[in-house]
C-alpha cells in the first residue's frame, strides 16, 4: 500500500530474523550433560537447511526430529523463566494479558532475549535510513512482550521517532469491552482494523485510497522461512461470510465481512505467483466463500493452494471435489467442531453431519487432504455429546488426514449468553476470554481428562494425531 502511493518505507519480518539470530547465535559456555542437546547444537545449521528441503517432508519421523532438535536449541538458550519456541515466546513471570507487564517490558527492553538482535538491527536501520516513523504490527499474544520491548527500545534510543501500533491482537484489544488504552504514553497512534486511512492521516499524507490493495511480498526474506518453498499468504476477505456461530470472536467483535472481488483474487494470485515463485498459496480467510470456491473450481491456479472451508452441500458433490483438486487444492481445513448434530444446531454452526461425512469421503477420494478441527467443552456440549464426536471421528478416521483438538475458550461477550454464568479466567486487563460455569458440569478439567485418557488414546485417533506436524501443524501439513 505504501509503495503503491510512492511512500518510502522498509519492511522487516522481525519474527524470522529474531528467531534465526537466537538459533544461530554463540553457544552457551556450559557443558551439556545430554548427548541429545550436544547433537542439537552440532546439527542446528543442518536442521535449518533441512526445514527448507522438500526431502525432509517425505518422512514425518525425520521431520519431527529436526523440529525437536531446533526446539531443543531454543530451549537451552532460553534464560530462566523464559520459553522460546519455534512458534511461541512466553515468560513465567510476565503475561501479555496484563498491560502492566507489557509496560514493564518496554521499560526494560534489555531484559528481552531478542534484545541483541533488535537493538543492533534498529540502531543501524534508523541511523542509516533516517525514517521518522515506525509501524509495528502485533497479531499474536506470543509476540506482545517482544513487541513492547521493541517499542521501549525505540522510545529510549530514538525519542523523536513516531510509533504506530496495530495488528490483529491490537484490534481485538480495542474492540474488547475492557479496553481503556493503557499505552498512550508509548504509542503515538494505535490503529484498529486495516487502518490505511488512519496511517496516511497520521503521516500527514493526503491520498485517495483504493478499496483493496494487492499485497507486496518482494521485500520479505522469502528464502529465510522454515518451509520447503515460499508459502504465499493471501486474504480474499476480512471477517466471516457465515458470521452466525455462537461464541465466535468475529461475531463478538462485530467484524464486518469485506470480500475482495472474486476476479481480483484470482488475478492477484497469478500476479503474486509471478513475482514471488511460491510453491504453495495459503488462503487466509476465516472461511473461503462459496462464490470464491466456485470460481477457483473452474480455474487452474498457477500454484497449489489450501485454506479453511465451511462444510456445505458443495463438498458433498464428488464432481465438485474433483474440480477443486484440478484447480490445485491440496488440503482443506474443516471446522466440523462436533459429532453431535444437536450441539451443532444449538451453536448455529450451519453444518449437517451427513454433509460432513460426504465431504470427508469425497475430498479424500479426490486426493485432497483434510485437516479437521474439533472443539470440546462448549456450553451446549455434554460428555455424551463428546463421545458422539469420538464415534464420528473413529468412523471417519480413514478420511481424516490431520486433527486439531481444542478446549473451548469463551469470549468476553459470552457473558450475555442465556443460562451461562461466567467467572474470571485469566488475570489480566487485556484478556479476551472469560471462564464460565458449565450448565451441565462438563468443565475444563473433565474435558481435559476425557481428551487425554479416552479420545486421544483411541487407536484410530492416535494414528491420526501421530501424523500432525509438530509445532507447525496445519502450516506444514500440506507438504506431507
Amino acid at each position: 500500500m505504501l509503495g503503491f502511493h510512492g511512500v518510502k518505507h522498509l519492511l522487516i519480518d522481525a519474527n524470522i530474523e529474531g528467531l534465526l539470530h537466537v538459533i544461530q547465535g554463540p553457544l552457551p559456555s556450559e557443558e551439556y550433560e545430554s548427548v541429545w542437546t550436544r547433537r542439537a547444537f552440532r546439527n542446528r545449521e543442518r536442521n535449518l537447511a533441512a526445514m527448507r528441503d522438500p526431502g525432509l517432508y517425505r518422512q514425518i519421523d525425520r521431520y519431527a526430529r529436526a523440529v525437536r532438535d531446533i526446539s531443543r536449541v531454543l530451549g537451552k538458550v532460553s534464560a530462566q523463566g523464559e520459553i522460546i519456541g519455534l512458534a511461541d515466546y512466553a515468560h513465567h513471570d510476565s503475561s501479555p494479558l496484563r498491560s502492566s507487564d507489557l509496560l514493564a517490558a518496554a521499560e526494560n527492553p534489555e531484559l528481552n532475549p531478542f534484545y541483541p538482535y533488535f537493538s543492533t538491527r534498529l540502531r543501524t536501520l534508523f541511523h542509516e535510513q533516517g525514517f521518522h516513523a515506525a509501524g509495528i504490527s502485533v497479531n499474536y499474544l506470543s509476540q506482545a512482550l517482544c513487541t513492547f520491548a521493541i517499542i521501549g527500545f525505540i522510545r529510549r534510543e530514538f525519542p523523536k521517532l513516531k510509533v504506530i501500533l496495530g495488528g490483529g491482537l491490537v484490534t481485538s484489544w480495542m474492540k474488547s469491552q475492557l479496553w481503556s488504552n493503557p499505552f498512550s504514553g508509548l504509542a503515538d497512534c494505535i490503529v484498529e482494523g486495516p487502518g490505511e486511512k488512519q496511517l496516511f492521516s497520521f503521516l500527514g499524507l493526503d491520498v485517495i485510497l483504493e478499496k483493496t490493495y494487492r499485497p507486496d511480498y518482494k521485500a520479505f526474506p522469502i528464502s529465510s522461512y522454515l518451509s520447503p518453498c515460499f508459502i504465499l499468504p493471501y486474504s480474499a476477505s476480512s471477517g466471516c461470510y457465515w458470521n452466525k456461530c455462537a461464541f465466535c470472536p468475529e461475531k463478538a467483535e462485530d467484524s464486518l465481512y469485506l470480500p475482495v472481488p472474486t476476479r481480483r483474487v484470482i488475478e492477484d494470485i497469478r500476479i503474486l505467483a509471478q513475482e514471488t515463485s511460491p510453491g504453495l498459496v495459503h488462503l487466509l480467510d476465516n472461511a473461503i466463500s462459496p462464490s470464491l470456491l466456485d470460481a477457483i473450481s473452474k480455474e487452474n491456479l498457477p500454484v497449489p493452494w489450501y485454506g479453511f472451508a465451511r462444510v456445505d452441500s458443495r463438498l458433498s458433490s464428488p464432481d465438485f471435489c474433483m474440480s477443486l483438486k484440478r484447480s490445485g487444492c491440496v488440503m482443506l481445513k474443516l471446522g466440523i467442531e462436533s459429532g453431535d448434530q444437536g450441539v451443532l444446531d444449538r451453536l448455529r454452526k450451519g453444518i449437517i453431519l451427513g454433509d460432513a461425512s460426504s465431504a470427508l469421503k469425497n475430498l479424500t477420494k479426490a486426493g485432497i487432504k483434510t485437516y479437521v478441527y474439533l472443539i470440546f467443552g462448549t456450553p451446549e456440549e455434554t460428555e455424551e455429546s463428546a463421545r458422539k464426536t469420538l464415534e464420528f471421528t473413529v468412523k471417519h478416521s480413514g478420511f481424516i488426514s490431520f486433527l486439531n483438538l481444542a478446549i473451548f475458550n469463551m469470549p468476553l461477550s459470552g457473558a450475555s449468553y442465556p443460562g451461562v454464568r461466567t467467572k474470571k479466567f485469566y488475570d489480566g486487563d487485556l484478556s479476551l476470554y472469560t471462564d464460565f460455569i458449565h450448565p451441565g458440569g462438563w468443565n475444563r478439567r473433565r474435558v481435559r481428562l476425557f481428551l487425554d485418557h479416552e479420545f486421544r488414546k483411541h487407536p484410530a485417533v492416535s494414528a491420526i494425531l501421530r501424523r500432525n506436524p509438530p509445532v507447525f501443524t496445519s502450516n506444514h501439513a500440506p507438504f506431507f
